[in-house]
């Protein structure tokens, strides 16, 4: 299997949202338009499962890599969901 790369051609701009929505667990959980609990936790439990599985095989400086990568992309996802909400809001104010 080929590598997928983490960026765009140019190395501008990530893929990893791309790869993410590909996945069978996001589309499923996606399909009805609400993501509810169990689903969250489901994600989750697949996070905790890749994480144990990696974590042991990685050497002290690609751990710390991994982990700041790791929080970066976590920032990255609440602040472009935030940015996406504040976008979608109504650009008027109420006039009742």
């Amino acid at each position: 299997m080929a590598r997928k790369s983490w960026l765009d051609a140019d190395a501008k701009s990530t893929l990893i949202d791309d790869y993410a929505r590909e996945l069978g667990s996001f589309v499923e959980a996606m399909a009805d338009g609400v993501v509810d609990a169990n689903e969250v936790s489901g994600q989750e439990q697949r996070v905790v499962s890749l994480m144990k599985e990696i974590e042991p095989q990685l050497d002290d400086a690609t751990h710390e890599q991994i982990t700041k990568l790791l929080c970066e992309i976590s920032a990255y996802s609440a602040m472009q969901i935030l940015h996406e909400l504040y976008e979608s809001r109504p650009k008027t104010k109420f006039q009742g």
